[in-house]
């Protein structure tokens, strides 16, 4: 296996691994990095002969096999790999994100009852991983929708500024909106000699949004083909983000962690988040370095000097009568 794992996917053969197989694939494609296959497999029933050990291991062969031939298949992904491990998945996973740029995981996996409560693999790697995480929801083939919803950040104070590095990439690579979200209290007025007035809840609204503009601003010069919805909100954030994730197709939140375990917003968006959940942690837990796009991601003026310089190559080769046909771009 090579240094980097690119983009990391959980599989096990279930119909939840399948539709983060397809949203790993996905991301392989538009940014342009390797993918990794990656299943685990363990006795589950204390000491075992060698015998039935290896009759386990064969399955869970099969299994990656299937995953990897799928994506082999199915896309033009520049290298698949496949990691096969014998222990905990999540341990695996987590392990592998020191070595990838992002990882995908499923919902849920096999032998699940309730569609509404994230699998333990997906909450631990999302708590865990050195790297964005991705968790698809729901079971089958992704649905294709007939209008394209907008990625959706949700932003606090604390927000790490590599989940907003991440939201705008994924805006400009899948060529989405991006809605960016931020509750909180209208102040009101209190009883008294010297009372305020009690503010205008439009202007108030309309002065937080300005300040989401202004604290994007640097990010829209990076990537100024994003359209940017500033959205203030006066509901709890995680109420605000269930709401917005019915329509959109992608939320993303950052990774505060307490104690090892996630902020009670990102626990409750994967919970019941109706669209697919990327938790992005600030590496160290210390600030993140600013106006730094995510790894196979390219900028605006880095696609313009690309198309630019595809645009004199054409030239040249018309000039000299040859045919030159470039891969089209995912």
């Amino acid at each position: 296996m090579t240094d980097t794992c690119g983009v990391v996917v959980g599989y096990d053969g279930s119909d939840f691994s399948m539709q983060a197989l397809e949203w790993a694939m996905d991301e392989a494609e538009l940014r342009g990095l390797p993918l990794t296959v990656a299943h685990a497999w363990q006795w589950p029933y204390g000491e075992a002969d060698e015998e039935a050990r290896l009759h386990l291991r064969k399955a869970a062969e099969h299994v990656l096999w299937h995953g990897a031939d799928c994506a082999r298949s199915c896309g033009s992904i520049t290298g698949i790999a496949d990691d096969l491990h014998e222990g905990p998945a999540a341990e695996r996973l987590v392990e592998l994100s020191a070595r990838a740029e992002l990882v995908v995981v499923g919902s849920r996996g096999m032998g699940t009852l309730a569609r509404t409560v994230v699998g333990s693999v997906a909450g631990h790697v999302a708590a865990h991983a050195c790297c964005p995480v991705v968790v698809v929801r729901g079971p089958g083939p992704i649905p294709v929708p007939l209008h394209r919803g907008a990625v959706v950040l949700g932003l606090a104070d604390d927000t790490p500024e590599e989940a907003v590095a991440f939201a705008f990439g994924e805006a400009r690579i899948r060529q989405l909106p991006l809605t960016a979200v931020h509750a909180g209290h209208l102040r009101s007025g209190s009883w008294g000699t010297a009372m305020p007035l009690v503010p205008d809840p439009g202007a108030f609204t309309k002065a937080a949004e300005d300040d989401l503009r202004e604290r994007l601003r640097s990010w829209q010069v990076s990537c100024p083909s994003v359209a940017v919805r500033p959205h203030f909100t006066a509901t709890p954030p995680k109420d605000a983000l269930l709401e917005l994730s019915r329509q959109a197709s992608l939320v993303v939140v950052g990774g505060a962690r307490e104690h090892g375990r996630l902020g009670p917003v990102a626990r409750s968006v994967l919970r019941h988040g109706a669209c697919p959940v990327a938790v992005v942690p600030s590496p160290g837990g210390g600030p993140a370095r600013g106006g730094a796009v995510p790894a196979g991601v390219e900028t605006d003026a880095e696609v313009e000097a690309e198309t630019k310089r595809g645009t004199e190559t054409e030239v040249e080769a018309g000039a000299t009568g040859g045919d030159r046909r470039g891969d089209e771009s995912p």
